[in-house]
């Protein structure tokens, strides 16, 4: 990737901006999102209570599925802002903020490199806007940090391809990066960003027939800069569980995904295909003709270079059975890349709906994929609690403004400002949803309810938050909400706690309560229905009322 200089400084700092902007509103307000973020950011609180960075465990429950490398992120974070004794999420978040920040830094670099100033910005103004990356930009989870090391592997495979095919030689800084970008990806998220990086490789060798093309990469160097990076931990990890962590997350995690739809995760071939129009929106418009463009001028290095990363990598998703929609993020710098591209390439059927019925049918997904989400913005507090939340017009109006006014360049000929429009206005359109709108609304965060609930009825005779065993209701946000000793039991379960905990708690799903009364009858003291608490279960699709329990002999 091209080096920056005292001109790119401005373009830096917009770029910088902008990421701020689109991911830093929502960033504290939003509670932790269950499952995955909440399991995440609970098995990091862990390690700093136990002081163990080697072995990673949910509860009492070994957690063997994703790598390290997160986990120590996160616990970095957490230690440097001082929040390990709250139950703050934002800090956990820092390392997926910071990984996208990086990963549009990059494309910026990337885009320089392959094709001009112009277009790198732009692109990296299209990966920082995509819908995909400012909602996992906001998850304490892998995908965020595991693309800046895609970029970084993908931005030094390409300098050595370019310069390779031009005849010039590659000096020991850029293998490093790649190979060091390849350590930190398998130790975020094992074998993704070596997959992204060797299908691309295999796609231009099958191209161009030249092996010479990757000497560059200096595999002599690589493999063993890589081992340095991974093998403490996995030889560390190995030691702590007898070889358990990679027999279950090879058993248990990765081959149920290669080989079924795991956790009713399955979909068919063309799931991505079906959904880029809202993950990759706004910038989604153009995607189409500039797919087209980018395979007439495969014949063009830097075309070429993104067309291998995109079509392989997304084939290879396509095929696999578990699909989720944060699967494909790794892809969208390179979509960007061609699609900024098209935007600046000057010509008038670049985009002409008059001609191309690839253009009309992006256009009219795009425009129903954006009403949409105006539509859904502006419902979300009305089905989640029952009442229209006037601050729904602030993003409805900017929704409607950037369809309007993008158009309306686009329809002019004036695609780079379409898309400049789109991707500031798109910001316009989240900020408020995600900092304000979605935090808001109460039903949806159940976990949230409850902790609030406990911290005004819950007394403790030692000072220390009173434990709540849960029954019917199992969310890991309830652990980290709730503390790290919070039991998820059935009702009976639940019922001897309080008879064994007279400082206790419990949750009770409702349906369960004659169980749990009737695991109760004869026991010495009453027992006190604290609150109910009613809201949306977004991981199970239903609305569900809980009952919170005390003693009343306390």
């Amino acid at each position: 990737m091209a080096r920056p200089d005292g001109n790119d400084l401005k373009q830096y700092l917009g770029l910088m901006l902008l990421c701020l902007v689109l991911y830093l509103p929502g960033l504290t307000t939003l509670p932790p999102v269950d499952r995955d973020e909440a399991r995440f950011v609970q098995a990091t609180r862990q390690m700093l209570e136990s002081k163990d960075f080697v072995r990673i465990r949910f509860q009492d429950k070994p957690r063997h599925k994703k790598p390290i490398g997160i986990y120590w992120l996160q616990a970095a974070t957490v230690a440097m802002t001082g929040s390990s004794r709250t139950n703050d999420v934002w800090p956990y978040r820092l390392p997926s903020l910071l990984g996208a920040l990086v990963a549009v830094l990059l494309t910026f670099g990337l885009g320089k490199s392959l094709f001009d100033r112009k277009t790198g910005l732009l692109a990296a103004m299209l990966t920082a806007s995509s819908l995909l990356l400012v909602v996992e930009a906001h998850q304490a989870t892998t995908d965020a940090a595991l693309l800046a090391t895609v970029v970084a592997a993908q931005g030094s495979l390409a300098s050595v391809y370019v310069r390779a095919r031009r005849g010039e030689t590659v000096g020991w800084g850029t293998p490093i990066l790649f190979w060091t970008a390849q350590g930190i990806g398998i130790l975020i998220k094992g074998p993704i960003t070596p997959l992204v990086s060797l299908v691309t490789i295999l796609a231009l060798l099958t191209m161009d027939r030249k092996m010479s093309h990757f000497r560059g990469l200096r595999l002599q160097l690589g493999i063993p800069l890589t081992a340095v990076i991974v093998c403490p931990w996995a030889i560390a990890i190995t030691l702590a569980t007898d070889g358990a962590f990679f027999s279950d997350a090879l058993r248990s995690d990765l081959l149920p995904k290669l080989i079924s739809g795991h956790e009713s995760h399955g979909f068919l071939p063309g799931y991505y295909l079906l959904l880029v129009a809202l993950t990759f929106w706004p910038g989604s418009l153009f995607l189409g003709p500039a797919l087209r463009q980018a395979f007439k001028l495969r014949s063009r290095m830097a075309e070429r270079f993104c067309l291998a990363w995109i079509i392989p990598v997304w084939f290879v998703f396509e095929l696999i059975p578990t699909k989720l929609p944060h699967y494909i993020l790794p892809i969208f710098p390179a979509l960007s890349l061609i699609t900024a591209r098209l935007l600046l390439a000057g010509t008038k059927d670049a985009w002409d709906l008059s001609r191309w019925g690839l253009a009309r049918v992006g256009f009219l997904v795009w425009v129903l994929v954006s009403v949409t989400l105006t539509a859904t913005i502006v419902a979300f507090p009305v089905y989640i609690d029952g009442g229209f939340d006037m601050l729904t017009l602030w993003p409805a109006l900017a929704a409607v403004l950037m369809l309007v006014l993008t158009a309306w360049n686009a329809f002019r000929g004036r695609l780079v400002e379409g898309a400049i429009v789109a991707a500031l206005l798109a910001a316009l359109v989240l900020a408020p949803t995600l900092h304000v709108i979605m935090p808001n609304a109460d039903g949806l965060w159940l976990s949230r309810s409850v902790a609030r609930a406990i911290q005004r009825y819950g007394e403790s005779v030692s000072g220390l938050p009173p434990v709540v065993a849960a029954a019917g209701y199992h969310e890991p946000s309830l652990v980290f909400l709730c503390g790290t000793d919070t039991k998820l039991v059935n009702a009976p379960q639940a019922a001897l706690h309080l008879r064994q905990n007279p400082g206790g708690l419990a949750l009770i799903r409702e349906g369960k309560d004659d169980l749990f009364h009737k695991t109760l009858s004869g026991s010495n003291g009453s027992v006190r229905l604290l609150e109910r608490i009613q809201g949306f279960n977004y991981t199970k699709g239903k609305r569900m009322t809980l009952n919170l329990y005390g003693r009343s002999n306390k």
